[in-house]
């Protein structure tokens, strides 16, 4: 079990990514370029959804989605 919450706001990229390595071809599936960012450090999902504009209550889905298979 993960100690972290894949729903933290504060939560960076990069945290998700190692916390969480299913999330990876989410992103890529929608064109991102996030994972390998050097701004991945410091960007949240809400971030990427903005940059990408993304809904992001559609998107966590979708990351549930990755996790939970």
């Amino acid at each position: 079990m993960n100690a972290m919450d894949i729903d933290d706001p504060t939560m960076t990229l990069w945290s998700l990514f190692d916390g969480w390595p299913r999330t990876v071809p989410v992103f890529l599936s929608h064109r991102m370029l996030c994972f390998g960012c050097p701004i991945a450090p410091f960007h949240t999902v809400a971030d990427a959804c903005v940059e990408y504009a993304l809904d992001e209550v559609s998107f966590r889905r979708e990351l549930h989605e990755a996790i939970d298979t």
